[in-house]
């Protein structure tokens, strides 16, 4: 599993411009996707973190949760500014966080309160695409970012 802070440390710049898009809207947001147990994807908007070295999102019971702790695998996609359409993803997989200082500390830096409801999961990071434009550009310049190819 490559944490958050090891593609942090392997591809900074792409790694910070991440983190400035999954908090360009203030507390963590994006679009988590998710594969079914008949192979399809769905789509959930989610808070997302980066805690002390990892990439995480607290779930409650639901499809995305039940689908990640099926299946594992994940996409997830910052959520764009039409005023600067830079866009971000990552995917990999997920892992249940049963660690409770680990909890304890994602919990404290979250935007709100989780309760023992909330399943906490860490998000790998096996891939990573950074795509810049201005407003009025097109395509975006692309950057990516893997963990194959890091190895």
């Amino acid at each position: 599993m490559v944490r958050w802070v090891e593609f942090e440390a392997e591809a900074p710049e792409l790694a910070d411009e991440g983190r400035r898009l999954l908090y360009g809207r203030g507390d963590g947001e994006a679009l988590l996707v998710t594969v079914r147990g008949d192979g399809l994807p769905r789509v959930h908007p989610v808070n997302v973190g980066v805690v002390d070295g990892g990439l995480y999102v607290f779930l409650l019971p639901s499809a995305k949760r039940t689908d990640l702790e099926q299946d594992g695998r994940y996409a997830m996609h910052a959520h764009q500014d039409p005023a600067a359409p830079d866009e971000f993803s990552v995917r990999g997989r997920a892992g249940v966080v049963t660690d409770r200082a680990t909890r304890a500390r994602v919990a404290d830096a979250w935007p709100f309160e989780v309760d023992d409801t909330y399943l906490l999961m860490e998000l790998s990071v096996e891939q990573a695409i950074l795509g810049q434009r201005g407003a009025d550009e097109w395509p975006p310049r692309y950057r990516r970012w893997s963990a194959l190819a890091a190895s």
